[in-house]
């Protein structure tokens, strides 16, 4: 392959750098995922501040998280928040270029630049300790939604591309962040205290044991969470893949990669009404 590719308009310097070592991925098939899933990741990604998860050399190397913009304002728009500088993008091109600057992961705020102080995604995302198996956390995701069920709301599965679930409630519209906070905090402190031996709601590893860490602190104000097909910083290049209630039984958290995704996506429509649920958290 030539030392140089343009794709989307975007020259792409180094195209063969390895990122994964042991599965041989390399820069080049992180852009054309990402060009090959533009229309599938940007509605989660557009107009949404973002932090990303760069990686210059490989993944073995140094990896590190960047939120506020550089040197690539021509390629990103910028909005300030309590005195500091954002950046979020929300086009093809915008998205090949973070692939081109070594972004692997895209995390995203809960709330669009249009009404920063008006979230309308809420994420829990559910982490279990080493000990718990894949049925004890199937299980665990079935009880979560069992509860969101209850109060009227609607939610949606991703795998994480680590080791857990995470589990996607979008509304139309909320009271604020402090309000939204406090709503999935009850909602991890109710699933506590109904299964104290399923989940927990203390964010302390050694806390723990034999049970799934319920983390509903991506709902607050500056905090992200990985985009739905967002790619992992880890080894085989997972990704946090939109599946239906049906597949949880059928697919790990990591299961689905930069080398297999294709097969899954004939299964995409499960999240097809996503972005037009009208749910308003009361």
């Amino acid at each position: 392959m030539k030392d140089k590719v343009l794709i989307a308009g975007v020259e792409i310097s180094n195209p063969n750098k390895i990122l994964f070592p042991k599965s041989k991925i390399n820069k080049i098939d992180v852009v054309q995922y990402y060009e090959k899933i533009a229309p599938l990741i940007l509605p989660h990604l557009s107009n949404r501040l973002l932090s990303v998860v760069r990686c210059h050399e490989n993944i073995d190397g140094e990896k590190f998280f960047k939120k506020h913009p550089t040197t690539e304002k021509e390629f990103v728009k910028t909005v300030y928040v309590d005195e500091d500088e954002y950046f979020y993008i929300s086009n093809l091109k915008e998205l090949v270029f973070q692939a081109q600057m070594g972004t692997l992961e895209f995390h995203t705020w809960g709330s669009t630049v249009k009404n920063l102080d008006k979230p309308d995604v809420m994420v829990f995302d559910l982490d279990p300790s080493e000990d718990v198996s894949l049925e004890k956390l199937r299980d665990g995701v079935r009880l979560v939604k069992d509860v969101l069920d209850g109060l009227k709301l609607k939610s949606y599965l991703k795998t994480s591309g680590g080791k857990g679930y995470h589990i996607v409630v979008p509304f139309s519209s909320s009271k604020g962040w402090d309000f939204f906070g406090e709503f999935s905090r009850d909602v991890a402190l109710l699933l506590e205290a109904k299964h104290p031996n399923m989940f927990t709601s203390n964010i302390r590893k050694n806390q723990r044991q034999g049970r799934i860490f319920v983390d509903y602190l991506r709902n607050k104000k500056g905090a992200t969470c990985v985009a739905a097909y967002s790619v992992r910083a880890r080894e085989n290049a997972p990704i946090s893949f939109p599946i239906s209630w049906k597949e949880l039984d059928k697919i790990s958290p990591n299961e689905v990669t930069i080398s297999n995704f294709d097969k899954y996506l004939s299964k995409q429509n499960s999240w097809k009404d996503f972005a037009k649920e009208k749910q308003v958290l009361k």
